[in-house]
C-alpha cells in the first residue's frame, strides 16, 4: 500500500510539473513535431528559413496582421538538452529579440516589428552557427554564414 501511495504522489508531481511548464510557457519542449507556427504562432508564415547542418532548421516567420517577425531555432530529433539559440534583428531599428540556453527541442520565439525593414536573424545547435544578413528585402542581396565554433 506504501509504494502505491508512493507511486500516486510521483505521478501527481509530474502530472503537476507538466502542466505547470505547459501553463507558464516554457522556451522548450520536448514534443517531437514542433513546428515554426507551434513556436511563433498560428497567423506567423514562414517565410524563410536555414538549415543548422543535419541538427536542425533556424525558421524566420512573418505575421502580415501585426507586421512582426519571429524566429525560432528548432531541433531535427528532440533529445538531450543541448546548447541552443534563435535571434532576429531589425538594424534601422535596432531592434532584436532572441532566445539562448539549453533546450531539448527549440529556441524561440523571438519577436520584433519588421514590417518594411529587413532583417538579419540566426542561431545555433550545439557548436554549429548560422547567421543569415539582409534578409527579406528587395534592396540589399542576403548574405548567409555557417560556421563550426
Amino acid at each position: 500500500m506504501r509504494i502505491a501511495r508512493n507511486l500516486a504522489a510521483v505521478g501527481t508531481v509530474a502530472v503537476l510539473a507538466v502542466g505547470g511548464t505547459a501553463a507558464f510557457g516554457a522556451t522548450a519542449s520536448a514534443a517531437p513535431n514542433v513546428t515554426p507556427q507551434g513556436v511563433c504562432g498560428a497567423a506567423y508564415k514562414t517565410v524563410n528559413s536555414a538549415p543548422v547542418g543535419s541538427l536542425g532548421t533556424v525558421y524566420l516567420t512573418y505575421n502580415a496582421s501585426n507586421g512582426q517577425n519571429c524566429v525560432a531555432t528548432i531541433r531535427a530529433n528532440p533529445g538531450t538538452a543541448v546548447s541552443m539559440s534563435a535571434y532576429v534583428y531589425v538594424p534601422e531599428t535596432d531592434e532584436w529579440a532572441g532566445d539562448d540556453g539549453d533546450f531539448t527541442s527549440y529556441a524561440g520565439p523571438g519577436y520584433v516589428q519588421g514590417k518594411g525593414h529587413c532583417v538579419s536573424w540566426g542561431g545555433h545547435i550545439d557548436n554549429l552557427y548560422v547567421s543569415v544578413e539582409n534578409s527579406n528585402c528587395a534592396a540589399l542581396k542576403e548574405h548567409r554564414v555557417t560556421e563550426v565554433r
